[in-house]
């Protein structure tokens, strides 16, 4: 069965024990691979997700120590969110001020409960409450109780010059189907019209006309990767994406834990398509995930070298 919605987010981070330390104790999600960026070694590639790293719940970071910050404009990810149960949400309030967390007032979108916060980086993100998702398992990082435990991606906001375009690749290409517009955003989801049934089904689409472009930097989402559950059905949007749209699409390259293709949809975001297959516990078991530094096969000969040049995160 096809399943579409957001395969993963990856992020450009400070420094990497601070990542760790906030994603890991603060929001309580389960560090599933500890790699290095594969295009650059030198660099850690973090992936933090649920217990087992499924589709959907995966967000990845690139940290760099000095790293400048970013600025948010047209062309990018204006805010990833997290979905939790509805009667987490005191919990997280009260947590986020305990933690020294800088969040924002409560808000209403499309009906649902939001509370906006950031990262140490600035990154944008938001807890947004879902009724009855108490029914779906949370993992628990041992401090965190299960039950108000994150519930994997709720949705990503885009900023646009114009979401025409951009609408065009998510329906015709990436699964997803006009789902409502609440003043200048537009709603997308897949699985009906709610999008919530699984994890990452909402993608919102913020109408910005005329405004500054962004620069990545720390806090900056780099890409946002959407779901193919195979080759055959990859290759399949690849064609639909060059044949329907014009769009120039990369060559599939291996990232061990699924294999991608990327392109620069029409509003300037980096969009990444993922294979659902092989996942993260190709190289290790699902009881460990994270707990070693794992390096592709190409890599592991200049092993040595690699940690030598990373920081220390102990």
């Amino acid at each position: 069965m096809r399943q579409n919605g957001i395969h993963h987010v990856t992020a450009i981070a400070g420094p990497a024990r601070r990542n760790l330390d906030f994603y890991g104790r603060v929001l309580g999600l389960r560090l599933v691979k500890k790699t290095v960026n594969f295009d650059d070694p030198g660099t850690y590639h973090f992936y933090y997700g649920d217990e087992t790293g499924q589709p959907g719940t995966i967000l990845t970071f690139f940290p760099w120590e000095h790293v400048a910050a970013g600025r948010l404009g047209i062309g990018e990810t204006q805010e990833t969110r997290f979905r939790i149960p509805e009667g987490a949400l005191g919990y997280w309030m009260h947590r986020f001020v305990e933690r020294g967390v800088r969040h924002e007032a409560l808000e209403r979108r499309f009906g649902e409960t939001v509370l906006p916060f950031r990262d140490p980086d600035g990154m944008r993100l938001a807890l947004v409450a879902v009724p009855g998702l108490e029914a779906t398992p949370g993992w628990s990082n041992g401090d965190i109780p299960a039950e108000h435990a994150l519930r994997g991606f709720h949705s990503v906001g885009l900023l646009l010059r114009d979401a025409t375009p951009t609408a065009a690749v998510l329906t015709d290409v990436l699964g997803f189907a006009e789902a409502g517009r609440e003043e200048s955003v537009l709603r997308y989801a897949v699985d009906g019209a709610s999008g919530l049934a699984v994890p990452g089904g909402i993608v919102d689409l913020r109408v910005a006309g005329e405004f500054l472009p962004s620069r990545m930097g720390g806090g900056s989402v780099h890409h946002v990767a959407f779901r193919a559950a195979d080759d055959a059905v990859q290759a399949e949007m690849v064609r639909r994406l060059s044949e329907n749209h014009g769009l120039r699409v990369t060559e599939q390259k291996d990232r061990n834990y699924f294999r991608s293709v990327y392109f620069r949809e029409p509003g300037g975001v980096l969009f990444e398509i993922a294979t659902d297959e092989p996942g993260f516990a190709a190289d290790e078991p699902v009881s460990s995930l994270g707990g070693t530094l794992k390096l592709p096969r190409f890599l592991e000969g200049r092993r040595g070298e690699i940690e030598a040049v990373l920081p220390a995160i102990a």
